[in-house]
């Protein structure tokens, strides 16, 4: 395989539809000998997931795990949100939260 076509391939991560199994192409697939490093696009045709079977057109892309979260296809759409990586997304949540709590409590310094 030339160069070019190993730097065209990325190591997105593919989610089973079926079931939810994510196959990380960092971590490979040691149940089935398939190496760390080991892209999505270069599993064997018979690959099925380890978890329920299904074959590899039933999985979707989820891209990388250290860029933005979610699907390629929906970053581009929400209020600024889709284009949040995870950490962001969950500090946004969870500081949602706190600030709700704390807002809760103050009321009941109002008395």
């Amino acid at each position: 395989m030339s160069d070019r076509a190993t730097e065209s391939k990325t190591l997105d991560r593919h989610e089973c539809r079926a079931c939810g199994y994510v196959y990380d192409p960092k971590k490979g697939n040691p149940k089935n000998d398939i190496a760390p490093g080991t892209a999505f696009e270069d599993l064997p045709q018979t690959w099925v997931c380890p978890v329920c079977g299904a074959r590899k057109s039933v999985f979707q892309n989820l891209g990388q795990m250290e860029g933005v979260s979610g699907f390629k296809a929906n970053q581009r759409y929400g209020v600024g949100v889709n284009g949040m990586t995870e950490g962001q997304k969950s500090l946004l949540i969870f500081g949602g939260l706190v600030v709700g709590f704390l807002l809760l409590l103050s009321m009941y310094g109002l008395q």
